[in-house]
């Protein structure tokens, strides 16, 4: 497909995605009063109508693996991080209400952040260092026990496609501090919208679940290391054209 159709594509695509954000936004406000869940259930909907959009407009089709791993039990979520698309996909696909851990900068930018405002987000102040942490884990467990999981990029950027970042032990530390179990999800998002590239490009997205990592008798660097073993050895599954053969 010709670069000038991408770019047309991509163009589309992102106008609709900026003025349906501002509506979005805008629905939010409206909804605020109504019980959280629902709250949740209204403001996912832009995040489904963006990787309907995506599909049609863009081409980027997406298929889940391993579903029935998904625990029914409090669980802290730690994926792979290549791209925007996961951050708009998880969210409405998981089980159960997801709350993002991120820096608090993001609550700043208009309309976006200010709808992702009202939900039970975990804003965090990097500048804070152990207090930071300490701000997650109390937040952490109410949402945990309210029903809601927590989702982590190990990474903590995105990567490009067919490296690695370095994988931090926060979300470990987490699940070790609440005794929920860790999920790990590898994908392949980059394949299709690279890290700060405006042209996204047609392509299938697979999104494998591992199984639930219990917390028990594990240290936090024991455990990342397991997520990390997991989430690197099933990219080499999901893009093996990506990775050096051996």
């Amino acid at each position: 497909m010709g670069h000038p159709v991408l770019f047309l594509r991509s163009l589309i695509f992102t106008i609709i995605m900026v003025i349906s954000t501002i509506v979005w936004a805008c629905v939010c406000f409206l909804v605020a009063p109504l019980p959280y869940n629902q709250r949740f259930y209204v403001t996912a909907r832009w995040n489904v109508f963006m990787i309907w959009c995506l599909k049609v407009i863009c081409g980027i089709r997406y298929e889940i693996k391993g579903a029935e791993n998904f625990p029914d039990a409090p669980a802290v979520v730690l994926a792979k991080h290549q791209s925007a698309w996961e951050t708009i996909f998880l969210l409405p696909n998981l089980p159960r209400p997801l709350v993002f851990v991120f820096k608090k900068e993001i609550l700043y930018i208009p309309f976006f952040g200010w709808a992702m405002a009202l939900l039970r987000m975990i804003p965090i102040d990097r500048s804070q260092g152990k207090n930071a942490f300490q701000h997650v884990v109390r937040h952490g467990k109410r949402r945990l026990a309210d029903g809601q999981w927590i989702i982590m990029f190990p990474e903590g950027t995105r990567i490009p496609v067919g490296q690695a970042g370095k994988y931090k032990s926060g979300g470990t530390r987490l699940a070790i501090e609440t005794g929920a179990v860790v999920v790990p999800i590898a994908h392949n998002s980059g394949e299709c919208w690279p890290k700060n590239s405006f042209i996204k490009r047609p392509g299938l997205v697979t999104v494998s679940i591992g199984k639930p990592i219990s917390p028990e008798g594990q240290t936090p660097e024991a455990m990342m290391q397991q997520v990390e073993n997991w989430i690197e050895s099933e990219m080499r599954v999901i893009s093996p054209h990506v990775y050096n053969a051996g």
